[in-house]
């Protein structure tokens, strides 16, 4: 009787995959592995505009030719105001709390914790280190940008006396540009720049443009900035990520490596045959 016998000692295990007691070959765990230390690594090099110091020469250069024209000119500040005294008419409970949440969460405390808790979970739980130092720099370099033009431009604030109903009372010669939106606009460079090309890239872009609008929206609304100050917040901070990128791509090859904690973490290179990062 005749009939399929099955073969002795042919190997019946999915291509690509090893049978039970065996390991596969050092080029399939190789390749296995790239996909992974890839996305570990995606931020190792950053995408940069051409020309990308002369972008960060023309929005510095506009930031402060806002900032000082504002300085100069009472007529255009006491203009501005008066979009912080109609807000100030009109606060209601949901918009309050919805605007006060904003000056708690972007404050100095809440960006620090927000960045340091982001640069943590990527360095522990994803075993990132290039990807947690990248965002950690790109969210602080956007963020800190509005402290050096503060020094320079040197803009007090609106005074809280004029306000209807002022919120948080604030004075003192630090209203240009807002800290609160350089933090926003320092994140959402981060997140989008972390979540390119990925499932997640367009929840990035629109809470990216949403975020930094309603803070934004927020300091005026309790009268602690003015409608420039916060408009000249993203230029200033999308100058400083600019800056940190292109500085990032020129040195984090040869710095990061050189840093052996990093190294107990994850990869801090990409894989060679990945090239650059998507």
């Amino acid at each position: 009787m005749t009939g399929s016998h099955p073969v002795r000692g042919r190997d019946t295990a999915p291509r690509g995959h090893a049978r039970p007691g065996h390991t596969l070959p050092r080029p399939l765990q190789h390749a296995q592995t790239r996909p992974l230390q890839h996305a570990q690594t995606r931020l190792a090099v950053l995408p940069l505009p051409r020309f990308w110091g002369l972008w960060v020469v023309l929005l510095s250069a506009a930031v402060l030719a806002t900032g000082f024209y504002a300085v100069g000119s009472p007529d255009f500040s006491a203009g501005e105001f008066s979009v912080d005294q109609e807000l100030s008419h009109d606060h209601s409970g949901i918009l309050t709390a919805l605007a006060m949440a904003m000056n708690y969460i972007f404050s100095p405390v809440g960006g620090f914790l927000m960045i340091a808790a982001a640069c943590l979970f990527l360095m522990l739980a994803r075993k990132s280190p290039v990807n947690a130092v990248a965002f950690g720099g790109l969210a602080a370099a956007g963020w800190l940008s509005s402290q050096f033009f503060k020094a320079v431009v040197e803009r007090q604030r609106p005074n809280p006396a004029l306000l209807f109903d002022p919120l948080a009372p604030e004075t003192g010669s630090n209203s240009f540009p807002s800290g609160h939106v350089a933090l926003a606009v320092g994140l959402a460079w981060a997140f989008f720049l972390l979540a390119r090309n990925t499932r997640w890239a367009g929840l990035s872009v629109v809470a990216g443009i949403a975020v930094p609008v309603v803070v934004a929206w927020s300091r005026l609304y309790i009268g602690v900035h003015y409608p420039s100050d916060v408009a000249a917040s993203c230029l200033a901070a999308s100058a400083a990520v600019l800056l940190f990128t292109g500085l990032w791509n020129q040195f984090q090859g040869r710095v990061l490596p050189r840093i052996a904690l990093l190294g107990r973490f994850g990869p801090l290179s990409p894989p060679a045959a990945a090239g650059h990062n998507s």
